[in-house]
């Protein structure tokens, strides 16, 4: 069962993207800004209470529809973050390859 109701905002000062449900954070992207104006999505995170109910998954389209606002790239180095965009090709426009 997922949750119904989840909001999510960019911290900037955390340099990270909040999934808040109920009033707690329920989970995370965290991120990098390069200096040429794409965002490095780090690391996603659920937390405990949390977990199973899809926030994840929400969080992450969420984030990439802001982005996609901000007409600002996305490079996906988090694994999660990356079989999302395996299974939702609609995002090829917002996002560009890691680079090593």
């Amino acid at each position: 069962m997922g949750i119904v109701n989840i909001t999510v905002r960019d911290n900037p000062e955390q340099h990270r993207y909040e999934a808040v449900a109920d009033d707690a954070v329920a989970g995370i992207i965290q991120y990098r800004d390069r200096h040429d104006g794409a965002r490095v999505f780090l690391h996603t995170e659920t937390m405990p209470d949390f977990a199973g109910k899809g926030v994840a998954s929400v969080l992450v389209r969420q984030a990439l529809e802001m982005e996609r606002e901000r007409r600002q790239m996305v490079v996906p180095v988090c694994p999660f973050v990356s079989a999302f965009l395996e299974r939702h090709p609609e995002y090829k426009d917002v996002t560009e390859r890691p680079t090593r």
